[in-house]
């Protein structure tokens, strides 16, 4: 569905929910594809603007309870600006719009402005952050109401709107948003009336994040235990019987790769599979493509072996980008995959024969090791005297493959299908985070990436410094290898040359020996 474009534009208040970039609705990615302007927030996680076409305006207007931010007025003004000049604009705003979020304000705003406006509902950290810490907010036997409270009213009220007695009196669940810099006013008051001092309190920072952090304790020493660790905002507080299910349903946090940053070299276009394993895994995937797989300089050699297609015995292909880009080619010179019958077909693993059978072709051939030696040795119980094999890959590779092949006495076609060229992107930010330390693992999943990895940061000498405290992981033995020859120390490596594998290494070394990140218990 296309979104309203109109001579006045239109604006979407978007809630983009706690943090996790997964926790987006679907209605509210389709915002963002289509948004011309995008006005977001501190809370919005920036993942998420990926989903926003290249040439849309991103606004940032993050409002933190310190230091200088944009007025709620200047906010306003830019969503009447930048529809009144004809644009599809998204609010980007953190949970949802009108929970706390002064969606409502903004709303009021565009209707006496005249101006068209959608509520894209978000899921609200006032139950996803408990959530992700393993505290249901309501519970059968524990808690039948939920009550959730701004732990930040407005600061030009002239008295308090909460009533403390009520929420002291109640048996369910209370949950404080934006609290945190008034904990020991809401500790204080709940006791004061009534609530007894041992009453369970949890309060978690960076909600539904990697980076999630949960201090469990009562009302009576929760300001201490977290004023112990200098916990600062953004945090949503717990406070019931709810909290004690914790140490039971603690699912999030309990992930072996919790906590855990880790920098994907891959291309861009290549690096979702890898992101969602890890992400499972409970990782938060960096972007840092190094390579870019982009067409050969010349079709006319791929045009060639494509037009005496038949004359070849076998057609090996060694990458997913090869079966990818020849397929394609194939079907741009209006041939199929009929002309592909009778030939031998081998793929270097399972990946590169699921591209393949995508084209609804299957492989006659996987060897069991996902590499050019183990092509070779499947292949090496054949008589290939005299057959014509045709290679479809990088235009840069190992030529192991064709020599070997060519010495058993078989006539070999290399084709360069693909070229990997460094990306001309801006790798500022991920190298800011390498110098920083906020990266635990590093990954390789090909010879290029390496190269151009080194080559970004200036040369193995400059890289060995900030991967001082990194974990390498290499998909296999040949990346590997490479790695190696710039000094670098590689610590995890799969048996299987695969994404799956990669990923499950990685967490197989972290399972059992991460650090604690719950800090504090119920007695």
């Amino acid at each position: 569905m296309n979104l309203a474009r109109q001579e006045k534009g239109k604006v979407y208040l978007v809630g983009a929910g706690p943090g996790d970039p997964g926790l987006l609705t679907l209605r509210g990615k389709e915002c963002l594809e289509q948004a011309d302007v995008v006005l977001y927030d501190y809370l919005a996680n920036a993942a998420l603007l990926t989903h926003a076409q290249d040439r849309a305006e991103r606004v940032y207007v993050g409002r933190r309870g310190r230091g200088k931010y944009p007025e709620q007025e200047a906010i306003n003004r830019l969503l009447i600006e930048r529809a009144n000049a004809g644009n599809v604009v998204v609010r980007l705003k953190g949970g949802d719009p009108f929970v706390f979020g002064r969606g409502g304000e903004e709303a009021e705003v565009l209707a006496e402005a005249g101006i068209e406006f959608e509520v894209v509902p978000g899921v609200t950290a006032a139950v996803a952050v408990p959530a992700y810490a393993g505290i249901p907010v309501t519970h059968r036997t524990l808690a039948s109401t939920l009550t959730i409270v701004t732990g930040h009213e407005d600061p030009e009220k002239p008295s308090t709107a909460l009533d403390w007695s009520r929420l002291a009196m109640s048996q369910g669940t209370i949950v404080f948003l934006m609290g945190m810099k008034n904990l020991p006013t809401i500790s204080t008051r709940l006791i004061e009336e009534g609530l007894a001092p041992t009453t369970p309190v949890a309060i978690t920072r960076w909600g539904t994040r990697v980076s999630q952090q949960t201090v469990v304790g009562t009302l009576a020493d929760i300001v201490q235990k977290t004023g112990a660790l200098k916990m600062e905002p953004p945090t949503v507080i717990v406070v019931g019987e709810v909290v004690r299910l914790r140490p039971k349903l603690n699912w999030f946090e309990r992930r072996p790769l919790f906590g855990k940053r880790v920098l994907m070299t891959r291309a861009q276009e290549q690096a979702g599979e890898l992101a969602v394993r890890l992400t499972g895994y409970g990782a938060e995937p960096v972007e840092a493509p190094t390579i870019r797989i982009v067409p050969p300089l010349d079709w006319e050699p791929v045009d060639h072996a494509i037009s005496k297609i038949g004359s070849y015995g076998w057609i090996i292909f060694t990458s997913v980008n090869g079966v990818s880009r020849f397929m394609t080619r194939l079907f741009a010179r209006g041939l199929d995959s009929r002309c592909l019958a009778g030939r031998q077909l081998c793929c270097i693993g399972p990946r590169t024969a699921q591209e393949l059978e995508k084209f609804g072709v299957r492989a006659d051939l996987v060897p069991s090791d996902y590499q050019a030696e183990g092509v070779l040795a499947a292949l090496n119980r054949r008589d290939l005297e005299q057959t014509r094999i045709l290679i479809p890959r990088a235009e840069v590779a190992r030529e192991l493959l064709p020599d070997e092949l060519r010495a058993a006495g078989a006539h070999v076609d290399v084709i360069p299908v693909y070229r990997t060229l460094t990306p001309e992107q801006d790798h500022r930010g991920w190298r800011q985070e390498l110098m920083d330390h906020r990266i635990h693992v590093v990954t390789f999943t090909s010879s290029s990436t390496v190269h151009n990895f080194v080559a970004i940061l200036g040369g193995a000498e400059a890289v060995k410094p900030l991967l001082q405290s990194v974990l390498i992981a290499c998909i296999g033995p040949i990346t590997a290898k490479t790695a190696v020859e710039y000094g670098l120390t590689v610590s995890i490596m799969p048996s299987e040359n695969t994404i799956p594998a990669l990923v499950d290494e990685i967490a197989h070394h972290y399972d059992g020996s991460r650090a604690q990140v719950t800090t504090g218990a119920l007695e």
